[in-house]
């Protein structure tokens, strides 16, 4: 799909709805922990446009996989397709880094041990 079709909040957003609609198996897997305020009450959303720049004309943002907008928490899950866009990732991070959002990055084989996982989630969030 055209980067124009994303020019305005509707269609973003909808475009937001179809990948919650789409869960990996993995985000549904962190989902399950996340959800509900389980972590200390804070609410987590999944599948969340954050908007780095607007102007007349276009709108730039980030879908990210998971958000805390209390804590300006991002929590992102890295498929094996992460490991061939390395800079793209970096550049993602950066940007949402400069506006002072906290970025937690996990490696799908990494949510075999979820207590782990929760943990480093736990001590993010306090």
């Amino acid at each position: 799909m055209s980067r124009i079709f994303y020019k305005n909040y509707r269609n973003i957003t909808s475009l937001a709805k179809k990948l919650r609609k789409e869960s990996t198996p993995s985000e549904k897997l962190l989902w399950k922990v996340l959800r509900g305020r389980r972590i200390y009450g804070y609410k987590f959303l999944r599948q969340h446009p954050i908007f780095y720049r607007i102007d007349k004309s276009w709108v730039d943002f980030f879908i990210v996989d998971f958000y805390c907008s209390e804590l300006k928490l991002i929590i992102e899950l890295d498929g094996p397709v992460h490991e061939f866009q390395i800079e793209q990732d970096k550049e993602r991070e950066d940007k949402l880094k400069s506006r002072g959002f906290c970025v937690i990055r996990f490696k799908n084989e990494e949510l075999s041990n979820m207590d782990k996982v929760t943990e480093i989630i736990r001590e993010a969030v306090i």
